[in-house]
């Protein structure tokens, strides 16, 4: 078992592009391979109300089992158990998995429910980063997540924490977005795989500085994958009580929200001051 210490980024159309122009990244890919992951549940979803994802990966001829744990944070950056182990052919290891349920805090009886649930299926680009105050690794993933006859794309950046201090990523995080159009996102791929998969997403109520700011990420989440104009308004409304607190910043996100090409460069940027401040 290990401890996942990571900052979720959802990039623009035009991210990836630049992101490749960033001068941190222009030593050149250390690493890249095609990544098709199968996620798994019970039929009445408990694992992801439990904020649990359990996956089956495939890349060339290896299998890799990951569980992660509900774990913790927001404003795109979190901290969670994960387990991760190689299994041989495509079948899911059971056995494996009963050793963890205490762990992962799960009910027993629910590993002979699992079932596939979703898919996702990506290019994975990696850098390694040693910087002065933490090892970082850097991955760009490009793809789509597939549930049913749907499918949403895949364009964010992951910065996970090798080593050092974890402040390192907001650091790295708000280098890359003098340049690159980004935001902080809330919702992993195994959360919006199951809402592209039964169509429904749901936000936390806003109790605190840091609700407000997960609403707000996790509506941006939602318009991005459906489209649909409720959620940016969910997302504005939510700013605009963190405004009401005395966040300025939040203030010019929510009217940024109201412009055709919001996500740029200025409101990354606000974003990530915004999530730093206020993420856990």
């Amino acid at each position: 078992m290990s401890h996942e210490i990571e900052l979720k980024l959802a990039l623009a159309e035009t991210g990836p592009e630049r992101l490749l122009c960033h001068p941190l990244l222009r030593a050149g890919v250390e690493a890249a391979r095609r990544l098709t992951n199968t996620y798994y549940d019970t039929p009445e979803g408990e694992l992801e109300a439990a904020r649990v994802a359990l996956r089956l990966r495939r890349y060339g001829e290896h299998r890799v089992q990951t569980l992660k744990s509900g774990g913790e944070g927001t404003g795109g950056y979190s901290r969670r158990r994960e387990w991760e182990w190689p299994v041989e052919g495509d079948d899911l290891d059971r056995e494996g998995l009963a050793g963890l349920t205490s762990q992962a805090g799960l009910e027993m009886g629910w590993i002979d429910r699992l079932e596939p649930r979703f898919t996702t299926d990506f290019e994975r680009r990696i850098w390694q980063l040693d910087l002065a105050q933490a090892r970082i690794e850097v991955a760009l993933d490009q793809g789509e997540i597939r549930a049913a006859d749907r499918r949403v794309p895949i364009r964010e950046l992951e910065l996970e924490l090798k080593d050092g201090d974890p402040q390192a990523l907001w650091s790295l995080a708000l280098s890359l977005a003098e340049s690159v159009p980004l935001r902080p996102a809330d919702a992993s791929k195994a959360a919006r795989g199951g809402a592209l998969l039964t169509g429904h997403w749901t936000l936390p109520q806003g109790e605190s500085p840091s609700t407000w700011l997960h609403r707000a990420l996790l509506a941006l989440d939602a318009f991005g994958d459906t489209g649909e104009d409720d959620w940016r308004a969910a997302a504005r409304e939510a700013f605009g009580r963190l405004a009401d607190g005395g966040e300025d910043d939040a203030r010019r996100l929510a009217a940024l929200l109201g412009e055709p090409d919001w996500l740029g460069v200025d409101f990354g940027r606000m974003a990530l001051r915004l999530a730093q401040r206020l993420a856990p």
